[in-house]
């Protein structure tokens, strides 16, 4: 059974503590299991010759999470129910993160950072690893460091990502792939904004983890692309989701309980007529 439905507020928070705990108080409405935020800093993100030269990275400074929302959404997060989670883009983020995270989250672009995944792993809390881009060796390197370096509970997302992602592009199949190389829970990081996509990866591949980009209303920094889903698109998914694993039942071949009344109106052997013969003489009409 899937676990979790865990919203990503990326950077559509504009740096505003109350839409934060908007975010919060949504995700838990719509049955999410966890939020997670995303803590960097552009002039620690990217490299000084792009920075340089690019006015549209160093804008992004707007998109920064302020590190003193921390304490304050982690505590509205287990009011309500919902596991905090963060993506650290710094090593000292990772520190920051500490006191307040149920788990941490690597981002598919800091894959290959071994340093990060040994920081994250030395922390002893789960770790939660997204594998876009990545080749299945680069996976396996990734794992393997967080594994020497202590951790014990680790979750792959396979993730494609391009922003949106075209379903054809999906390639959900690797869920298994993943789980089999690498011997541990896998989910899937959704960028398609596609329900038929999210159904697929959970009940035929097993995701263990749905991860999806939620903006409230369109008015976040990142909506415009295409990836994020917005409440009530992703309210219904995650009910149907649930309703698919309710439905799945105990295997046995036995009668429902709402077949139990019925079963003595089926046809009787003897001459093709319902009721069986037991019914027919003490049978009176309601009225």
């Amino acid at each position: 059974m899937i676990s979790a439905f865990v919203a990503e507020v990326s950077s559509n928070h504009h740096r505003d503590l109350n839409r934060s705990l908007a975010f919060i108080d949504k995700a838990a409405e719509i049955g999410c299991s966890a939020v997670k935020f995303q803590l960097f800093r552009i002039r620690e993100l990217f490299a000084p010759e792009i920075l340089t030269k690019s006015e549209q990275h160093r804008q992004r400074e707007a998109w920064e999470l302020p590190v003193e929302f921390l304490s304050t959404l982690a505590k509205r997060c287990h009011e309500r129910n919902v596991q905090f989670a963060c993506t650290p883009f710094y090593l000292d983020a990772v520190n920051e993160l500490l006191p307040y995270v149920d788990f941490y989250k690597i981002g598919s672009y800091e894959l290959l950072w071994d340093d990060l995944l040994d920081a994250v792993a030395h922390t002893g809390k789960p770790v939660v690893l997204s594998t876009g881009m990545a080749a299945l060796d680069e996976v396996r390197q990734a794992v393997d460091v967080l594994r020497s370096a202590g951790c014990q509970d680790l979750t792959l997302l396979h993730c494609v990502s391009s922003y949106p992602t075209p379903a054809k592009e999906c390639n959900l199949a690797a869920i298994e792939t993943l789980r089999q190389a690498c011997d541990c829970p896998v989910g899937w990081s959704d960028h398609s904004v596609n329900p038929g996509v999210i159904y697929r990866a959970v009940h035929r591949w097993g995701a263990i983890m749905v991860e999806f980009h939620l903006d409230l209303e369109g008015k976040g920094a990142e909506y415009q692309t295409g990836h994020c889903w917005l409440p009530e698109q992703i309210r219904p998914v995650i009910e149907m989701v649930q309703i698919g694993f309710e439905a799945d039942g105990s295997g046995k071949k036995v009668p429902s309980p709402g077949e139990l009344p019925d079963r003595d109106w089926r046809t009787d052997p003897s001459d093709g007529l319902r009721p069986l013969l037991k019914v027919r003489n003490e049978w009176r009409e309601q009225k």
